[in-house]
């Protein structure tokens, strides 16, 4: 009778590595994933200096989520810095997100034709261009 619940067991935990719930794989993809979808509430958005709050937030926040990744940038180890603080006069957006004790950083520099993102998160750096017009055509406005 015992062979009989030890076979089932086993039955079952094989069928569950086969085909893993859907939770299960939007939690993995969610935790891993290059491009997070970031909520406007966990962040704080600075450009040249200045905090961007309300509205203006909001969009940018969106217009991010919205975008796709063209490609992922390889970074050699020991060239960080040159993703940290490329040699241009671009200034980015910088995106603040805190979870829990998650502490990542996003510098979106928005060029003419592409959008390029730098990805930090403790010591470790990731790069990847977007597809964004939105981002592209954003501005800041000078209001206060």
């Amino acid at each position: 009778m015992t062979w009989i619940w030890v076979v089932s067991i086993a039955f079952f935990m094989l069928k569950l590595l086969m085909s893993p719930p859907s939770a299960l794989v939007a939690w993995g993809l969610k935790k891993f994933a290059l491009h997070p979808i970031l909520d406007s509430k966990d962040i704080t958005i600075t450009f040249n200096g200045k905090h961007i709050e309300g509205e203006e937030k909001i969009r940018l926040t969106d217009y991010f989520n919205e975008a796709n990744v063209l490609k992922k940038h390889y970074i050699f180890p020991g060239h960080e810095q040159l993703f940290l603080n490329p040699d241009t006069d671009v200034k980015p957006f910088v995106f603040n997100v805190k979870r829990g004790k998650k502490d990542v950083n996003f510098f979106v520099y928005s060029y003419d034709q592409h959008v390029d993102v730098v990805k930090q998160h403790k010591k470790k750096v990731v790069s990847y261009s977007l597809n964004s017009d939105h981002l592209l055509n954003f501005s800041v406005s000078t209001k206060g």
